[in-house]
Protein backbone atom coordinates (compact mmCIF):
# COMPACT_ATOMS: atom_id res chain seq x y z
CA UNK A 1 0.00 0.00 0.00
CA UNK A 2 1.57 3.44 -0.83
CA UNK A 3 0.15 6.40 1.30
CA UNK A 4 0.47 9.96 0.24
CA UNK A 5 0.25 13.37 2.12
CA UNK A 6 1.80 16.67 1.36
CA UNK A 7 1.98 17.72 4.80
CA UNK A 8 5.09 16.61 6.28
CA UNK A 9 3.48 16.25 9.81
CA UNK A 10 1.02 14.14 8.27
CA UNK A 11 3.53 12.12 6.73
CA UNK A 12 4.99 11.60 10.13
CA UNK A 13 1.42 10.71 11.70
CA UNK A 14 1.42 8.31 9.42
CA UNK A 15 4.39 6.50 9.19
CA UNK A 16 4.31 6.48 13.67
CA UNK A 17 0.70 4.72 13.13
CA UNK A 18 1.77 1.99 10.73
CA UNK A 19 4.56 1.17 12.82
CA UNK A 20 2.29 1.51 15.77
CA UNK A 21 -0.26 -0.91 13.87
CA UNK A 22 2.54 -3.36 12.81
CA UNK A 23 2.04 -2.57 9.51
CA UNK A 24 5.22 -0.14 8.37
CA UNK A 25 6.86 -3.19 6.17
CA UNK A 26 3.34 -3.17 4.09
CA UNK A 27 2.73 0.47 3.94
CA UNK A 28 5.04 3.04 1.57
CA UNK A 29 4.46 6.62 2.97
CA UNK A 30 5.38 8.96 0.12
CA UNK A 31 5.36 13.04 -0.66
CA UNK A 32 2.60 13.30 -2.95
CA UNK A 33 -0.26 15.76 -4.41
CA UNK A 34 -2.65 12.88 -4.35
CA UNK A 35 -1.34 10.24 -6.56
CA UNK A 36 2.22 8.26 -6.85
CA UNK A 37 3.17 7.66 -10.04
CA UNK A 38 1.63 4.26 -11.56
CA UNK A 39 -2.12 2.59 -11.31
CA UNK A 40 -3.63 0.61 -8.93
CA UNK A 41 -7.05 -1.61 -8.55
CA UNK A 42 -7.98 0.42 -5.63
CA UNK A 43 -7.70 4.26 -4.74
CA UNK A 44 -9.28 5.66 -1.55
CA UNK A 45 -9.43 9.28 -0.77
CA UNK A 46 -10.82 11.04 2.62
CA UNK A 47 -10.57 14.66 1.01
CA UNK A 48 -11.60 17.34 3.59
CA UNK A 49 -15.22 18.15 3.44
CA UNK A 50 -15.76 21.87 3.63
CA UNK A 51 -14.81 23.52 0.12
CA UNK A 52 -13.96 26.91 2.11
CA UNK A 53 -10.64 28.33 2.68
CA UNK A 54 -8.33 27.26 6.31
CA UNK A 55 -7.16 29.94 8.37
CA UNK A 56 -4.75 27.32 10.77
CA UNK A 57 -2.52 24.70 9.00
CA UNK A 58 -4.49 22.25 10.88
CA UNK A 59 -7.70 23.43 9.40
CA UNK A 60 -5.99 21.84 6.32
CA UNK A 61 -7.70 18.61 6.99
CA UNK A 62 -11.43 20.08 7.09
CA UNK A 63 -10.88 22.86 4.59
CA UNK A 64 -10.66 22.11 1.03
CA UNK A 65 -10.28 25.87 -0.62
CA UNK A 66 -12.34 25.55 -4.04
CA UNK A 67 -12.62 22.00 -3.48
CA UNK A 68 -9.29 21.63 -5.08
CA UNK A 69 -8.13 18.27 -3.65
CA UNK A 70 -11.32 16.62 -3.97
CA UNK A 71 -11.87 18.25 -8.11
CA UNK A 72 -7.99 16.69 -8.13
CA UNK A 73 -8.74 13.26 -6.94
CA UNK A 74 -11.47 13.08 -9.18
CA UNK A 75 -10.24 14.16 -12.33
CA UNK A 76 -6.87 12.22 -11.86
CA UNK A 77 -8.74 9.03 -10.83
CA UNK A 78 -9.17 7.67 -13.90
CA UNK A 79 -5.57 7.79 -15.24
CA UNK A 80 -4.28 6.21 -12.00
CA UNK A 81 -6.78 3.24 -11.96
CA UNK A 82 -6.04 -0.19 -13.35
CA UNK A 83 -8.64 -2.11 -15.45
CA UNK A 84 -11.18 -3.10 -14.17
CA UNK A 85 -10.16 -0.42 -10.80
CA UNK A 86 -12.15 1.32 -8.40
CA UNK A 87 -11.95 4.68 -6.78
CA UNK A 88 -13.17 4.98 -3.44
CA UNK A 89 -13.93 8.39 -2.06
CA UNK A 90 -15.13 8.85 1.75
CA UNK A 91 -17.23 12.29 1.59
CA UNK A 92 -19.24 13.91 4.46
CA UNK A 93 -22.40 15.29 3.41
CA UNK A 94 -21.53 18.78 5.48
CA UNK A 95 -20.62 20.22 2.48
CA UNK A 96 -24.69 19.94 1.06
CA UNK A 97 -26.18 20.62 4.73
CA UNK A 98 -24.25 24.01 5.22
CA UNK A 99 -25.39 24.69 1.10
CA UNK A 100 -21.61 24.80 0.29
CA UNK A 101 -21.93 22.18 -2.48
CA UNK A 102 -24.95 19.89 -3.66
CA UNK A 103 -25.51 16.77 -4.85
CA UNK A 104 -25.68 17.71 -8.45
CA UNK A 105 -22.46 19.52 -8.52
CA UNK A 106 -20.37 16.76 -7.21
CA UNK A 107 -22.85 14.40 -9.69
CA UNK A 108 -21.72 16.72 -12.33
CA UNK A 109 -17.74 16.81 -11.06
CA UNK A 110 -18.00 12.81 -11.29
CA UNK A 111 -19.41 12.94 -14.13
CA UNK A 112 -16.63 15.39 -16.03
CA UNK A 113 -14.01 12.91 -14.83
CA UNK A 114 -15.32 10.54 -16.92
CA UNK A 115 -16.08 8.29 -14.05
CA UNK A 116 -19.21 6.53 -13.13
CA UNK A 117 -20.05 5.44 -9.36
CA UNK A 118 -20.87 2.09 -8.99
CA UNK A 119 -22.60 2.55 -5.25
CA UNK A 120 -22.46 4.71 -2.62
CA UNK A 121 -22.58 3.29 1.12
CA UNK A 122 -23.91 5.85 3.62
CA UNK A 123 -23.49 5.91 7.39
CA UNK A 124 -24.18 7.73 10.53
CA UNK A 125 -22.24 8.15 13.62
CA UNK A 126 -23.51 6.00 16.77
CA UNK A 127 -21.87 7.93 19.50
CA UNK A 128 -23.77 8.97 22.61
CA UNK A 129 -24.14 12.42 21.07
CA UNK A 130 -26.34 11.77 18.51
CA UNK A 131 -28.96 10.11 20.66
CA UNK A 132 -29.28 13.36 22.73
CA UNK A 133 -31.38 15.91 20.81
CA UNK A 134 -30.21 18.72 23.14
CA UNK A 135 -26.25 17.72 21.95
CA UNK A 136 -25.68 20.37 18.93
CA UNK A 137 -23.90 17.14 17.28
CA UNK A 138 -27.70 15.07 17.23
CA UNK A 139 -28.43 15.83 14.28
CA UNK A 140 -25.50 13.97 13.30
CA UNK A 141 -23.80 14.27 9.45
CA UNK A 142 -23.67 11.15 7.08
CA UNK A 143 -20.98 9.97 5.85
CA UNK A 144 -20.91 8.33 2.04
CA UNK A 145 -18.40 6.00 0.14
CA UNK A 146 -18.52 6.68 -3.14
CA UNK A 147 -17.46 3.71 -5.32
CA UNK A 148 -16.34 4.95 -8.34
CA UNK A 149 -15.04 3.71 -11.66
CA UNK A 150 -13.78 4.88 -15.19
CA UNK A 151 -16.63 4.96 -17.72
CA UNK A 152 -14.86 2.80 -20.02
CA UNK A 153 -15.49 -0.47 -18.09
CA UNK A 154 -17.90 0.29 -15.69
CA UNK A 155 -21.59 -0.48 -15.66
CA UNK A 156 -24.97 1.43 -15.35
CA UNK A 157 -25.78 2.76 -11.51
CA UNK A 158 -28.15 5.21 -10.41
CA UNK A 159 -26.32 5.67 -7.19
CA UNK A 160 -25.56 9.26 -7.44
Amino acid sequence: MVATYQDPRALACARENAARLGVAERVEVRAADLFPPGRAPLVVCNPPWVPARPSLPVEYAVYDPDSRMLRGFLDGLAAHLAPGGEGWLILSYLAEHLGLRTRDELAHLIEAADLRALDRLDTRPRHGRVTDPTDPLHAAEVTSLWRLTAISGAPPSDAA
